[in-house]
């Protein structure tokens, strides 16, 4: 009985280990060659918590990577990974987050990719919504929250100390961290500047480090995770004018007859059973005051000193629905002022689009960009990409 219960135990810790020492460069060679390009519209989150394919993304100059949350997920004809496809400008979006990639998990991700952000182009959709009086909460940062990029903060050398400890220190107010005993005593170490203890911790730390590295590489191997495109030859072709004109008639026609100008599916479900709740129900709400702006600066701190070319498009929200909830006017227009002086202080390029409040179609939802939005979003991104 003991030999048949030890023997599995023992095979299963002798390949466990093995398939620890496999050489990355090894894996590699596994990984699909149109890996890289399928990634560029998955939307997965296993890329964006991990290293591997952001890595040979940022080294490909084929790719213009757009960050943002879930915005990204709304595809019509005019979504830039559609749009560009029909009209190829040299280069293919690559997306990067969803729905609770805020400041501070771009910051952890672009802290980790340091070395090839460099001299790169980059769009980065900034949301009003993330800048809520609390900040980012334990409900969106927990789910995109990547123990290997924090890791990979901790032996970070080339960041700025001073903006290392404030991300490391923010950071370390989540669960997510916390319940990670290994990454705070190394956080602790750090923060303190105990070597001694950061010493001590290490060789677990790095331990745990090269398996993570491993499950990245492994996971990048294995997963599937693909969207098949929809182009829309439509769009090929046209002036902005033409496709400003011809994105208002789809998002008529998507929105029937709701007063928000959205998707009147979207309304049917989730905006019409709630229309009598949430009347003047947002009347004290303002996105004006916020920890978002600090979490945002550490962002813009780090990309500051990559040395990146980033260009930071601002978007509203749908004005209607914000007016409906009472949501005060002065606590959006002060964000839009608020955050666009910001970026514009740290010497980064901005695409304003806040003035799009109240532009019919603009909008799939009461937040996500879709039909104008994206033209709009388009026109900025082409635009930048052939600057010099």
């Amino acid at each position: 009985m003991k030999k048949r219960f030890f023997g599995p135990l023992i095979l299963a810790a002798v390949l466990f280990i093995g398939i620890l020492l496999v050489p990355n460069a090894w894996l590699s060679q596994l990984i699909p060659q149109d890996k890289l390009q399928k990634s560029a519209t998955g939307l997965d989150p296993g890329m964006f918590q991990g290293l591997y394919l952001q890595e040979e993304m940022l080294k490909d100059p084929t790719y213009l990577p757009i960050y943002g949350s879930s915005e990204l997920s709304r595809f019509d004809p005019y979504h830039p990974s559609n749009y560009f496809h029909e009209n190829p400008q040299g280069f293919t979006p690559y997306l990067i987050g969803k729905g609770g990639s805020q400041s501070l998990i771009h910051a952890m991700n672009f802290a980790a990719h340091m070395d090839q952000l460099k001299g790169k182009k980059l769009v980065f959709i900034v949301s009003p919504q993330w800048f809520v009086k609390w900040g980012s909460d334990e409900q969106h940062f927990a789910p995109n929250y990547s123990a290997l990029q924090a890791l990979d903060l901790a032996y970070n050398q080339k960041i700025d100390p001073s903006v290392k400890k404030e991300l490391i220190k923010r950071i370390m107010h989540f669960k997510a961290v916390k319940n990670d005993m290994v990454i705070t005593e190394l956080f602790k170490a750090e923060l303190s500047g105990n070597q001694m203890a950061f010493n001590a911790i290490s060789p677990i730390a790095k331990t745990y480090y090269g398996m993570l590295q491993k499950k990245d590489m492994y996971y990048t191997i294995g997963s599937s995770s693909e969207r098949t495109l929809r182009p829309s030859p439509s769009v090929k072709g046209k002036s902005w004018a033409e496709l400003e004109k011809e994105a208002s008639k789809l998002g008529a026609e998507k929105a029937g007859d709701n007063p928000f100008y959205v998707d009147q599916k979207l309304f049917e479900r989730n905006l019409k059973p709630i229309m009598t709740k949430m009347k003047g129900a947002r009347k004290n709400y303002s996105y004006a005051e916020s920890p978002e702006y600090k979490d945002f600066q550490l962002m813009l701190d780090i990309l500051k000193q990559a040395g990146a070319k980033p260009l930071f498009v601002t978007i509203p929200v749908n004005g209607d629905w914000y007016d409906h909830t009472g949501f005060p006017i002065e606590g959006r227009t002060t964000f839009y002022k608020k955050i666009n002086r910001q970026i514009r202080d740290n010497g980064f390029e901005l695409a304003d689009l806040t003035s799009h409040e109240y532009d019919p179609y603009f909008f799939k939802d009461t937040i996500h960009v879709s039909y104008k939005g994206w033209v709009h979003i388009d026109k900025a991104i082409e635009q930048f990409y052939k600057e010099q």
